[in-house]
């Protein structure tokens, strides 16, 4: 009885979190009621209110969900420039797929405005860059007169930039294709001229059979 009950309550959790990143991926944070929510999460008030006490604890959870997108970073036994290449193909694939996913990184983006500024979202991924850009440069396949800590930020704030772009334009759907411009661009800028053919800007073989990319 006690699982039963845990197994509906974590349903009714993961509808209220669906309903909440459609209704903030549709109209944002502040467009966006906690009537939205119910009607899109197709559960009670009541429900939302046992779960989540604000409409800012509903969003601060969408913004955490978008790091489920390099939970298997840890694993990975040897990071490197690939792995982080890797991983902004996976984001924008996320991005592109996944209405979570999209309603995280909108909201990130909003609580990042002048008016309420959070930093946490956008240092987590820089320091996530630092981890594969650190032993990357170590092994030599970064420029070693360059400060790891600042490419990673102007990576995280150019596929920030990247992005919003691409959704404005058309929908995200030249995402990945903007992705691998940026990684031609810079991986001349930051990688020994005799180690780029090493790298791939499209992302690994692996990357691009899991997530269904072309060749």
């Amino acid at each position: 009885m006690a699982r039963a009950r845990q197994e509906r309550a974590e349903i009714t959790r993961q509808a209220i979190l669906h309903g909440a990143a459609v209704a903030f991926d549709r109209a944002g944070f502040d467009g966006t009621s906690l009537s939205d929510v119910v009607r899109h999460a197709g559960v009670t008030k009541g429900a939302l209110y046992f779960h989540f006490q604000s409409k800012e604890a509903l969003a601060r959870t969408l913004m955490d969900e978008q790091f489920q997108v390099s939970q298997d970073f840890p694993a990975i036994e040897d990071p490197g420039l690939q792995t982080a290449i890797d991983l902004t193909h996976a984001m924008a694939f996320g991005l592109r797929t996944n209405v979570r996913v999209r309603a995280g990184i909108r909201l990130v983006v909003e609580f990042g405005s002048f008016t309420r500024p959070d930093p946490a979202p956008y240092d987590t991924w820089i320091e996530t860059c630092v981890s594969c850009l650190t032993p990357a440069q170590e092994r030599g396949d970064v420029l070693p007169s360059l400060n790891v800590h600042d490419v990673s930020t102007f990576l995280v704030g150019a596929f920030t930039g990247i992005q919003v772009t691409s959704h404005v334009r058309t929908g995200r759907e030249d995402l990945h294709g903007r992705v691998i411009d940026l990684w031609n661009l810079v991986l001349p800028g930051i990688v020994p001229a005799d180690r780029i053919p090493q790298f791939d800007p499209a992302g690994s073989p692996e990357c691009r059979a899991e997530l269904a990319l072309p060749a």
